[in-house]
């Protein structure tokens, strides 16, 4: 059915979504991704002239920004994102890879350069790995620092750029996380802990009387959409549903986050305040796979249903 949709000469969006929410088969991922975000025009026949432009717009903003050397960049910014690529997903050998790190380093400092009222945030770095990711897998060989230096330089450059216009599409709708003192951010946590009380009252409780306070864990999750919590492959299988979602990585990720902090109530109940910040910091996610992944997007779309503008809950 993906194939049949994505082919069609006017892509039916509301269709793409419905069976996107369920994940995308990895070979129809990269175009389905791009049209959700509204990268791709939904007519085919203007697919091809507009990568075709916007690849040549940001190679000509890479050329013009990098082009008199490092010595004519902003140096605070720079340097800032030269600390922070090396530490971006650790695990995946792709981003390992100096090639991927000296891309990243260009996608995010352009980013920063055209967004001056936010600038470059720490957890932006990892925003952009799903799309690089998902963008190379078709034309990789295999998860190997190897296969990246062996990837077309064409290949490369369309990806980079297809990532950079991609990230800008997911920021420009929550882009109130990541300008002064991240508003966005912290409007998400205070909803994120009404829900909870809705939903868990005695965990709520416990939280409070433990004295610990949502920011404690919650920036991190709202702030690198839980990226840090998942692996990549369950990170793209979340972002599937996400980027199907009416503001998926803002109401409904607020949800997600509910629903990933309930899922370790019992354990969370038994604890003190040491044991619960030690344990929130890194949930045991390592044996997940999509089957859990897709569970709590499940539960966070119940949740959505019951109380999403519910006028004793708060309102978006």
């Amino acid at each position: 059915r993906f194939q049949t949709v994505v082919t069609e000469s006017n892509v039916d969006l509301g269709q793409l979504q419905q069976l996107s929410w369920k994940g995308i088969p990895a070979k129809f991922r990269s175009t389905a991704w791009q049209l959700l975000l509204g990268y791709l025009p939904l007519n085919k026949r203007r697919r091809e002239p507009t990568l075709q432009r916007k690849r040549k717009e940001y190679d000509d903003m890479v050329k013009q920004t990098f082009g008199r050397g490092e010595g004519s960049l902003d140096r605070a910014l720079w340097h800032q994102i030269r600390i922070d690529v090396p530490r971006t997903a650790g695990e995946s050998a792709i981003f390992r890879s100096e090639r991927i790190q000296r891309s990243l380093e260009r996608i995010l400092y352009c980013w920063a350069a055209r967004h001056p009222a936010s600038g470059y945030v720490q957890g932006i770095n990892d925003l952009l790995t799903p799309f690089v990711s998902v963008f190379l897998e078709p034309h990789l060989t295999g998860h190997t620092e190897s296969a990246v230096a062996a990837l077309d330089e064409e290949v490369a450059a369309a990806a980079e750029a297809d990532s950079f216009w991609c990230l800008t599409r997911l920021l420009d709708g929550i882009q109130d996380n990541y300008t002064h003192a991240q508003p966005g951010v912290l409007r998400q946590i205070v909803k994120m802990k009404e829900l909870v009380a809705r939903i868990d009252a005695p965990l709520a409780q416990h939280l409070a009387d433990e004295g610990v306070e949502f920011m404690q864990f919650a920036f991190r999750w709202i702030n690198c959409l839980l990226l840090r919590e998942l692996s990549l492959p369950n990170t793209v299988r979340m972002w599937d549903t996400c980027l199907a979602e009416p503001e998926g990585f803002s109401s409904f990720h607020t949800y997600l986050c509910a629903a990933f902090l309930l899922r370790w109530s019992r354990t969370l109940l038994k604890m003190d305040f040491q044991q619960i910040i030690v344990f929130l910091q890194r949930p045991p996610t390592d044996s997940w796979c999509a089957k859990d992944v897709e569970l709590l997007l499940s539960e966070a779309y119940m949740y959505k249903c019951l109380y999403h503008g519910s006028p004793s809950h708060y309102a978006t």
